[in-house]
């Protein structure tokens, strides 16, 4: 069996070592010339000449990604040596917030989370008793909301110290939403799944996982490594290399590209589209219209009725600061920063703190900001601000933005997504399908694996 595999970034990835293992014949098409997506390597120069490897955007993996982690040691990757491991902890710069303390990093879930609630600092013990009792009766209630419930209105009852300090925060991190408009559903999710659920080889769920490495060769790098070399023959991986266009045949797909600057048309038994949500669209619209001219009506029917669900998505940015900030690290490889207007980062990362041993990652902080709005020079202005302010850094140097404008689907209440299923023999992966989750690299490895096995 032909399977041609469109983008190479995680789900893609996912999709092509699922579909090896099982025996198919694979060929990866990736546009660009670096694997990952929108998770991938950044390379940059700085400007007095040195070369630096940053990111496209920083992540943070947990202890409940099982499918990811599981994924990344298939393909030789170690997890140990390329994750820095901390319990569950969102400290903010004065040493306040949610942290898992030492003696309860080990207690098995919920009882670490359980521990963090009950000794937050700067939280009241009614802050604390509301959200343990909240928090129980989600459970109870089976991490179940009613339909077109807010975040915010999940949490209604909830102290402001508790919401401020936890609940948005880690919406507005997994949804990149707001929680006066973020799915209550689709965050009930993650919290059971965090929580209360496994986490990957003795992990606790919520376990925080910080890549030492860059995204690319988190695992997707590793991931085409470990193909060539262990299903050489059977494995092709193009890089440089658009899909510009498919066309049913038949029997199967016929996929029309270019490659360094030349035209293509390959045949394929089956198709899993992994590109971004907007790419794939387009795609399948251009598909349907072509099907449609060869008096392929229900294939046609299919393909356009994918693309306007996809097509309808709404979608919200992130932007990653990086800057400068020589021999000021932070307290810890990772805090959290009080937001709002003026200060729009959330999570601040040392990059030198994960790195230790690479010297071009020395004093180079990456501020986030999910939901992110705005033009790059005055949100890059307003995180160094923020910086100053809450951190007391004085000296930073800007070295980059990143604005990933439509980074992630917006994860609304009631909101319809695609399906994994497109057409005969087509199928698509990536964060944006049907899935219990928000845009996450979880979701992505998962749709990928799913793809694959169907």
């Amino acid at each position: 069996m032909r399977l041609a595999v469109v983008g190479a970034g995680w789900a893609g990835m996912a999709a092509a070592v699922t579909a090896a293992e099982q025996g198919a014949d694979v060929t990866v098409f990736e546009a660009s010339r670096v694997l990952g997506g929108r998770a991938r390597a950044l390379p940059i120069t700085l400007p007095d000449g040195r070369s630096l490897t940053l990111d496209n955007g920083q992540h943070i993996l947990i202890g409940a990604y099982r499918e990811t982690l599981a994924l990344m040691q298939t393909v030789g990757v170690d997890l140990e040596q390329t994750l820095l491991q901390l319990p569950l902890g969102l400290p903010l710069p004065d040493g306040s917030g949610l942290q898992t303390p030492a003696w309860a990093a080990g207690w098995r879930p919920p009882l670490d989370a359980l521990a963090a609630i009950a000794t937050a600092r700067g939280w009241t013990w009614g802050d604390r008793l509301a959200l343990l009792r909240t928090t129980l009766r989600w459970r109870l209630q089976g991490f179940a909301c009613r339909p077109g419930l807010t975040v915010a209105q999940l949490c209604r009852d909830l102290p402001p110290t508790v919401v401020d300090g936890l609940i948005e925060p880690l919406c507005v991190s997994a949804l990149n939403i707001p929680g006066d408009q973020a799915s209550a559903q689709v965050f009930l999710n993650v919290m059971r799944d965090a929580l209360f659920g496994q986490g990957h080889a003795g992990l606790g769920p919520a376990h925080l996982l910080l890549p030492r490495t860059d995204l690319s060769d988190l695992m997707p790098q590793a991931a085409a490594r470990w193909l060539l070399a262990q299903h050489a023959g059977r494995v092709r991986i193009h890089l440089g290399a658009r899909v510009g266009a498919l066309q049913r045949r038949y029997a199967g797909w016929l996929l029309l590209g270019v490659q360094d600057g030349q035209v293509f048309e390959a045949p394929f038994d089956r198709v899993i589209w992994a590109t971004p949500v907007g790419p794939a669209a387009q795609a399948m619209a251009q598909a349907a219209a072509l099907a449609r001219e060869s008096a392929k009506d229900d294939v046609a029917a299919a393909l356009g009725g994918w693309a306007r669900i996809a097509a309808a998505l709404p979608h919200t940015a992130i932007a990653t600061v990086y800057a400068l900030a020589p021999d000021q690290p932070l307290r810890a490889p990772m805090l959290a920063l009080p937001s709002g207007p003026g200060a729009p980062a959330q999570f601040v990362f040392d990059r030198g703190q994960l790195r230790p041993q690479d010297p071009g990652a020395q004093g180079v902080l990456a501020f986030v900001v999910s939901a992110a709005s705005g033009d790059r020079e005055t949100l890059q202005a307003a995180v160094l601000q923020q910086a100053s302010e809450q951190l007391g850094l004085r000296r930073l140097l800007p070295i980059q933005t990143v604005i990933e404008r439509r980074a992630t689907f917006a994860c609304i209440p009631g909101l319809l997504r695609p399906p994994a299923a497109i057409a005969p023999d087509l199928w698509a992966a990536g964060d944006y399908v049907e899935g219990p989750y928000p845009a996450t690299l979880e979701g992505a490895v998962r749709s990928g694996i799913a793809a694959a096995n169907a």
